[in-house]
């Protein structure tokens, strides 16, 4: 761990401090490119965008231009350690977003705890963005901030903390319970932890087909159920489940599914042991799981293990999300990020798990061979085909609701250009 804290800040401090940069997209070398890059020649799309908004995409970066936002409240498994030591997350997220689906972006990092700031900033300034990412914004607060954001704002609003777990979480479950032969309306569910990824989890599955009777959420309190009056926000008080279990332990038992998305080591081996058959556990604490992968896999050898961490077999990670959500909603300019668009990338994403792995993947795995099933619900992030499926399928469900305002006419050609966009990055 020293080694890699040590590796870790000399990868941030080494050469030019952080991790992005501005690059520049016309030529600067001459009198004549600095008139118009500058004055006066640059009054010719002001004066053009002023005439009409529209013209911003066609004159600026705004169409590629992602604002990721934090306040700093929720940092990863790190709490709340002010917004400016959220930078080196958020200039991250602005890696990811570049490194897999080409989209630019600004890290925004707001130095409040009120959220009604927070959401008055980012009103200010989103003409100038193509659309906003949402992070390490702490619960409930992170609720509000969001959907007053959407209302408010003609432009998508992501509060990737809460979907991108939802969405990738649910493309494995989709797999996970094709594997396992249950169906979505007729399994137990049982969440552990309540914040901002676990209740968009649950939202989630419902829109796939699973009920609230069918789903019980724990909190650090223990279950939160029907009358329960300790520690509630109007989050929890929706899921509030009519049982009488009152712990985690009590709650898991005969359950088919255990999605975790709360602290190291609240699960047990005997608490795995109680499980219905083929269980499958979603174990997404970061950076340790509620419960090792050795020791799930040692209580039940019938069990489909997935984790929030790269070095075990199905990971949840959420780049395989939001740059290929935003790049989909940003190239048919999506006026918000729908449920429908939502579901698209999670069938997408379960859709592309089951077809033969290149072995390009292969080699950026140092050489493991990967193939669908138990150990394999959920594409690797490396896998080049992602913003081909993705982002595709992101853009065509933006058509199809009649929220895109640069509807695609080719998808062909579309599918092609997507990924010929970012094969740059794979060379």
């Amino acid at each position: 761990m020293l080694d890699l804290k040590k590796e870790a800040l000399e990868y941030h401090s080494g050469g030019q401090p952080g991790k992005i940069a501005t690059l520049l997209t016309k030529p600067c070398k001459t009198a004549r490119d600095l008139s118009l890059a500058y004055t006066p020649g640059v009054a010719a799309p002001v004066l053009e965008i002023e005439k009409d908004q529209n013209l911003a995409y066609s004159y600026t970066n705004k169409g590629n231009l992602v604002a990721v936002v934090s306040n700093g409240t929720a940092i990863l498994g790190l709490g709340d350690r002010g917004a400016l030591a959220s930078k080196p997350v958020m200039e991250g997220k602005g890696v990811l977003f570049k490194r897999f689906a080409d989209i630019d972006v600004f890290d925004i990092e707001i130095n409040t705890h009120d959220p009604e700031k927070i959401i008055e900033i980012v009103q200010l300034i989103s003409p100038s963005f193509g659309g906003v990412n949402l992070e390490d914004i702490k619960a409930p607060e992170c609720f509000h901030v969001e959907q007053k954001l959407i209302e408010t704002c003609s432009i998508p609003i992501f509060h990737d903390d809460q979907h991108g777990t939802a969405i990738i979480s649910a493309a494995g479950l989709l797999n996970a319970l094709e594997i396992t032969g249950k169906k979505m309306n007729n399994i137990k569910v049982v969440f552990n932890g309540a914040g901002a990824a676990g209740i968009a989890c649950a939202k989630h599955f419902m829109k796939l087909g699973l009920s609230k009777e069918q789903i019980i959420m724990c909190d650090s309190k223990g279950v939160i159920y029907d009358g329960r009056k300790d520690g509630m926000s109007e989050e929890k008080v929706e899921f509030a489940a009519k049982t009488s279990s009152r712990t985690l332990e009590e709650a898991i038992k005969d359950a088919d599914l255990f999605v975790g998305v709360s602290v190291k080591g609240c699960v047990t081996k005997d608490m795995i042991k109680s499980m219905a058959k083929n269980p499958i556990v979603f174990a997404m604490a970061n950076p340790d799981p509620e419960i090792s992968y050795e020791d799930a896999i040692d209580a039940r050898k019938d069990i489909i293990m997935a984790t929030g961490r790269s070095d075990y077999p199905n990971q949840i990670n959420n780049v395989l999300g939001f740059p290929f959500i935003f790049r989909g909603a940003l190239d048919v300019r999506a006026k918000k990020i729908t449920d429908r668009m939502k579901i698209a990338a999670s069938y997408a994403l379960a859709e592309l798990a089951k077809l033969p792995v290149p072995s390009e993947v292969s080699k950026a795995y140092g050489g493991k061979k990967f193939s669908f099933g138990p150990d394999y619900i959920v594409p690797k992030p490396f896998d080049h085909r992602v913003i081909q499926y993705e982002a595709f399928a992101v853009a065509k469900a933006a058509c199809e609701e009649g929220i895109a305002q640069n509807p695609i006419k080719d998808w062909n050609q579309y599918r092609k250009q997507l990924g010929e966009r970012i094969k740059k990055f794979w060379k």
